[in-house]
């Protein structure tokens, strides 16, 4: 189902003014700022792990290397993007208990 090759259908999407807002905003975030590009690319890869889009995995592990990211510092995203990836399901479940408030065994 997932395939890199399927990116070059975003011409597709391209015509949709939305996608192109879509391209401005991201150019926008990754783009120059008080963070360094390769940290930008960290945080990417990191969120990417968390949402686990291939596709962005992919595109953000290429563009964090560019910009010199060592395969320590992505082995430490991975592992804080585990934790927090856990931690939210610690706190959703903690949710769950809130039913016996609701009458609820």
């Amino acid at each position: 189902m997932y395939d890199l090759r399927q990116l070059k259908l975003l011409p597709e999407l391209n015509r949709a003014p939305a996608m192109e807002h879509f391209l401005q905003f991201d150019a926008a975030a990754l783009g120059g700022g008080a963070l360094p590009g390769k940290t930008k690319e960290l945080i990417a890869l990191g969120v990417a792990l968390t949402t686990q889009c291939v596709y962005c995995l992919e595109i953000h592990n290429k563009a964090a290397r560019k910009q010199g990211a060592t395969d320590d510092e992505i082995a430490e995203v991975t592992l804080v993007a585990a934790a927090l990836r856990a931690g939210a399901a610690i706190t959703h479940g903690l949710h769950l208990f809130s039913q016996r408030d609701e009458g609820h065994p």
